[in-house]
């Protein structure tokens, strides 16, 4: 076939490796011209039309999606990402990320203007790997998704290529202007679309994709949603390929994006130059395997085809994914979801130590941190972290008590510590030690805090919308394609993921409120001044504040109590000690919302440009205020300051921080921005911008005291207590663009950093489309406590905070030890009766030998009672003086226990001449076993299979639905019989080491 070459392009970095017979075939590969930055960052491609291509490879900030950040003078934002979900084989554990934006390629760029994968990417045994080719003498990029089956299944496999070609609607909606059928509208006859905005000075873009299935919404699950055609949502373009790949075979999707030139005539120019290349896909510099693979290009239909050059070509070699590692701990106590709160009570019981809670978090933070798949919310972890928890642990035995003594809390690396690097989330900063910790590090040290590791940050707390340092960019916790938002995403993602119980943040802007409204978190900023700037790497002096992150308002209160107060250093904090509460938590009141008025401003709840319902879903969640006693009204707009101040804060903030350290590498912040090692994008020209002078500073004092008033008066006007505004107003979005405006829309107006007032962040439940947002409640300066007590109050009534799916508990392998004599570590069912023992479910025997648990010994009809009692935690329960069963006395030991079973519709035992038994030493057979946890679950809408799944169950049996879902839920799968049939054996007795995996596998139902 003749060459299909459209025009010369950059050499493929796998041109070493290139089969003679295609290269004749598909023609040479031209040498080409090409500018680019180094690779020491995001690397950037540099054509000969003047078109600067921003490639996501491994470079740092390693976000190593392949796909296009940005490109010049065009709406593209995030484009080129990939989307994979497989049908997992039977047997085969589903990928944590399946169906999510794929990273981890290892993507090395050449220097000239190609990159290649240097490790796939596993999904269930399908690899996956991507070659991205720049045409630096023209217009063009191409995108080589290759996916290997490396099983013996065959396996169904949905790909889409896509991303955000605009947003919002006007001049920035990106809409499909042409394509191949001649229609607007992207369908299975189509091979190429043309995308364009209304503005003629942006680039229209063309995307060759050949076949395509279906569109999707690559912002919203593109396999479920999908592609708008009008409204907000029309410019997330998903392409989604479905094939199913055979075992031993490679599947590859060859797909191209062109951008056309600004004008008035862009779009017809554009539409030809996109229609060529479909009709010529450009494949020359891949290998002979590389374009037989290729599925979604027919490539026999091209001139010279010769099938025999392919006949041989089943798979491609194909680089190994890195070995995750494996999804266990050492510790059977799990710290999953759990607040401070909780943790201090454990440790108090004499549940867990402290060193076993932070090796617990430790092991968390090497599965689910580090590596392609990892969530990267630290630059650093504490080499002495459980040196740190042991000292805690000793202190406690002593008798003594702290705040926070033995809690792991993570720190954003912003915070000074004396024993690990400060880098500002900046490679500039490498390797910088201060001798000292910030003062609220100290504090937190003083509390009993353990400083479990330095949180990543985007690079000196530039952006709020995504955290990206000279190292990692975070992931976020609960939606693992979107950003976690900047500047404290790291702390926030630590928290969320259960790899810390708390963490520190700063906002200058927005940092401590959207990264949590991201998480389903809790935040305070309080009045400037209330807490210790000292030691804190700045951005703009008196604006930045250093505040906690937390899971509830009642853990924020005990960080709090750690933290705030008045710091010799910091001038800011001298009215800290006479505004601080005594303890926090006396301002954490169910009832602290009755007879407050609350004011909002309704346009506050409406985005210029997202059209997904959010605003309007908050603006219905005022009503949560007055279900809790309190009064909603309007407001009018705020208040003006007038011009501020003139003078450089950010000058005035390194100043302020390098007199703090004689071993700081640079003499200024002028310096400390112009490093090479700062991100490209970040980088800024050698200036020589002074601090502020002291006429200066008073000046920014008075102003922001001033504004302070200026707003009290304005809620002094309309007689509120304090003014609501929403967190986001939009979804959240992708993680590779670079406008803040496709992170969330989060022009709500709130006032809390440009004057400096106290503000609480709650959880408010899941906008239309699923993702979380939250309420913020802005108060008077000075009235933090009251503040925090109306968020305790709106937490405790809209109880809204949403947990990650994708950092599930870890599988407890256990120690060297049993905490029964009678069961050991390599027993079958150790994991599940340690597990039982852990959680106070079963405590066993004493005995001279120790503690017995007796596994085999079938568990008794009273005892099944005590152990559902236990499980499902049940407080304030009083049993009635009256027994109903005629055989369980009021006196006996597990009374409470089977009254509440009986109570709860558990059990409700035999029916005799004499009454109700509930005969309590008999043992329980499996069918009533599954009984009783199918009425525990509550479970509603299950439908029993019309063929039992077991051959010794009838479907006509009493038990059948529960046994049924029994072996639906994997609570139990029963045992197989001679003949390869399934047995479930009912009227068998449960022992007790069944019975704790029966429990174990109950409890972990919804992980």
């Amino acid at each position: 076939m003749n060459s299909p070459m459209r025009s010369p392009r950059g050499h493929h970095p796998s041109a070493a490796r290139r089969a003679p017979a295609l290269l004749a075939a598909l023609g040479t590969v031209l040498a080409t011209s090409l500018a680019a930055l180094p690779a020491q960052a995001i690397t950037s491609v540099e054509s000969d039309e003047g078109i600067t291509w921003e490639i996501h490879d491994a470079a740092p900030p390693s976000l190593d999606t392949g796909s296009i950040r940005t490109a010049s003078d065009s709406p593209i934002q995030g484009f080129g990402n990939i989307f994979v979900e497989v049908e997992a084989p039977e047997g085969v554990a589903e990928p944590r990320l399946n169906g999510e934006m794929v990273r981890g390629f290892g993507l090395t760029f050449d220097g000239d203007a190609s990159y290649e994968s240097t490790q796939s990417v596993d999904f269930a045994g399908v690899l996956v790997t991507r070659g991205v080719d720049v045409e630096t003498s023209g217009s063009s990029i191409r995108f080589l998704d290759s996916l290997t089956n490396t099983t013996s299944e065959p396996i169904t496999v949905s790909v889409s290529f896509g991303g955000s070609l605009g947003y919002g609607e006007g001049e920035t909606q990106g809409l499909v202007k042409s394509t191949t059928s001649g229609d607007a509208r992207i369908g299975t006859d189509d091979s190429w679309a043309l995308v364009a905005t209304p503005d003629e000075d942006t680039r229209p873009v063309g995307i060759a994709f050949g076949e395509v299935d279906r569109m999707g919404n690559q912002q919203r699950d593109p396999f479920e949603t999908p592609l708008a055609v009008e409204g907000g949502e029309a410019s997330f373009y998903g392409f989604v390929n479905e094939i199913e790949i055979e075992p031993g075979t490679t599947a590859s999707f060859a797909r191209f994006v062109t951008l056309g030139e600004t004008g008035s005539e862009r779009l017809e120019t554009a539409a030809q130059s996109v229609a060529e290349l479909a009709a010529a896909p450009d494949l020359a510099g891949l290998t002979v395997p590389e374009v037989c693979t290729i599925v979604n290009w027919d490539i026999s239909a091209l001139p010279g085809y010769d099938a025999a050059v392919c006949e041989d070509v089943t798979a491609l070699p194909t680089p190994a994914a890195p070995d995750a590692p494996a999804p266990v701990t050492s510790v059977a106590y799990d710290v999953v979801g759990k607040t401070i709160e909780e943790l201090k009570a454990d440790m108090a019981a004499g549940v867990v130590t402290s060193e076993e809670i932070t090796q617990a978090y430790l092991d968390r933070i090497a599965v689910y941190d580090g590596g392609p798949q990892g969530f990267h919310a630290f630059i650093t972890v504490a080499d002495d972290a459980l040196e740190q928890a042991r000292a805690a642990d000793e202190a406690r035995a002593a008798g003594e008590d702290g705040e926070l003594l033995g809690i792991p809390i993570a720190v954003k690396d912003l915070y000074d510590t004396f024993d690990m690097p400060t880098t500002g989330g900046s490679r500039a900063l490498e390797g910088f030690q201060p001798e000292q910790d910030a003062f609220q590090v100290a504090q937190l040290r003083e509390a009993g805090a353990i400083i479990i590791g330095k949180a990543n940050t985007s690079e000196f707390a530039f952006s709020g919308g995504f955290s990206e340092s000279g190292w990692m960019q975070t992931w976020n916790a609960l939606y693992p394609s979107k950003t976690s938002f900047g500047s404290s995403g790291g702390s926030a993602v630590s928290v969320a993921t259960s790899m810390a119980a708390g963490a520190m943040g700063t906002q200058t802007g927005v940092s401590l409120y959207a990264p949590t409204t991201g998480a389903s978190l809790t935040m305070f900023r309080g009045t400037d001044g209330m807490s210790s700037g000292t030691g804190v790497i700045p951005l703009t002096w008196y604006q930045d504040y250093a505040g906690p992150i937390a899971r509830t308002v009642t853990d924020l209160a005990t960080m709090l109590n750690a933290t705030t107060g008045t710091d010799p250093l910091d001038p800011l904090t001298a009215e800290a000690d006479e505004h601080r509460p005594e303890d926090w938590s006396d301002s954490l009141d169910a009832s602290a919302l009755e007879g407050m008025r609350l004011g909002y401003l309704p346009d506050s709840f409406d985005s210029n440009y997202a059209t997904n319902g959010t605003g309007e879903f908050l603006e219905t969640q005022l009503s949560m205020f007055e279900d809790a006693g309190a009064n909603v009204v309007q407001m009018s707009d705020p208040p003006s300051n007038g011009r501020s101040p003139s003078g450089s804060r950010g000058m005035e903030g390194w100043a302020r921080y390098i007199e703090l350290h004689e071993n700081f590498p640079y003499e200024n912040g002028n310096e400390v921005y112009a490093s090479d090692a700062v991100l490209p994008y970040n980088q800024r020209s050698l200036g020589d911008t002074p601090r502020l002078t002291e006429e200066e500073v008073e000046a920014w004092v008075e102003y922001r005291d001033g504004y302070k008033e200026l707003i009290a008066e304005w809620m002094d006007e309309y007689d509120v207590d304090a003014v609501v505004y929403p967190g986001f107003i939009s979804d959240m979005y992708n993680n590779d663009a670079q406008t803040s405006r496709l992170t969330s829309d989060r022009s709500t107006g709130v006032l809390t950093s440009s004057v400096g007032l106290p503000t609480v962040v709650v959880p408010a439940g899941t906008n239309p489309n699923g993702y979380s947002t939250s309420l913020q409640i802005v108060g008077r300066a000075w009235d933090d406590a009251t503040v925090l007590g109306m968020g305790y109050a709106l937490e405790q009534e809209i109880q809204g905070q949403q947990h990650t799916t994708f950092a599930p508990a870890l599988t407890y392998v256990g120690e060297s030890t049993s905490p029964f004599v009678d069961v050991s570590v390599e027993d079958m069912f150790f994991t599940e009766i340690a597990w039982l023992a852990e959680e106070g479910i079963s405590t066993g025997w004493s005995t001279p030998q120790g503690q017995e648990y007796r596994p085999l010994q079938p568990i008794a009809r009273d005892a099944m009672a005590a152990f559902l009692y236990r499980m499902a935690e049940v407080e304030d329960y009083t049993p009635p003086t009256t027994s109903p069963f005629t055989d369980v006395d009021t006196s006996d030991q597990f009374y409470t226990e089977i009254a509440w079973l009986a109570e709860q519709g558990i059990s409700t035992g035999w029916s005799t001449p004499q009454g109700q038994e509930y005969r309590p030493l008999e043992p329980i057979a499996r069918d009533a076993m599954a009984a009783f946890l199918y009425r525990m679950a509550e479970v509603e809408d299950y439908t029993a299979p019309t063929t039992s799944p077991f051959t010794d169950v009838a479907t006509s049996n009493q038990f059948y639905t529960e046994i049924a879902w029994m072996q639906t839920s994997g609570i139990s799968t029963g045992w197989e019989g001679n003949n390869g049939t399934s047995l479930y054996q009912p009227l068998t007795d449960v022992a007790r080491d069944a019975m704790a995996a029966f429990l174990y596998r109950y409890d972990h139902l919804e992980d």
